[in-house]
């Protein structure tokens, strides 16, 4: 087993832990250790026993904050997966059915024949109009 030393409050600790932890023991003995110096900021020199106590309850405290918020956003969560689940369970809409006009074929020529007779009866009634004047 490994032997670390931390350091909390200014004073070393010399730590056994298990192979590979190393780094997890170092971390959690920073955030121990970042305690203790607000509280040495703070009140100054006590008792190490006391020091500990006080900075372990403080993380505790943050700790107990922080289960709490995670049990908010798990809430939120589950109330979300549950609306998703519902969405998901819904059948599919209808479709929208949209109607688009489409000229048919024969409109257009009968159209065009009906200009071309326009244009025809035109064009007389302009020959006649010449002619009579």
């Amino acid at each position: 087993m490994p032997e670390v030393t931390i350091h909390i409050g200014g004073r070393g600790f010399e730590v056994s832990c298990q192979e590979g932890e190393e780094s997890y023991l170092h971390s959690a003995a920073k955030m121990l250790d970042d305690e203790a110096q607000v509280l040495s900021d703070q009140i100054g020199r006590m008792p190490e026993a006391r020091m500990l106590l006080m900075a372990g309850l403080m993380l505790a405290d943050k700790t107990a904050a922080v289960e709490d918020r995670i049990k908010e956003v798990e809430a939120v969560l589950a109330e979300r997966e549950a609306e998703l689940a519902a969405l998901k369970a819904q059948p599919a809409p209808e479709p929208e059915r949209i109607e688009v006009p489409v000229v048919p074929p024969q409109v257009a020529e009968t159209l065009a024949e009906l200009a071309a007779h326009a244009e025809a009866m035109a064009q007389e009634i302009e020959e006649k109009a010449s002619a009579a004047q």
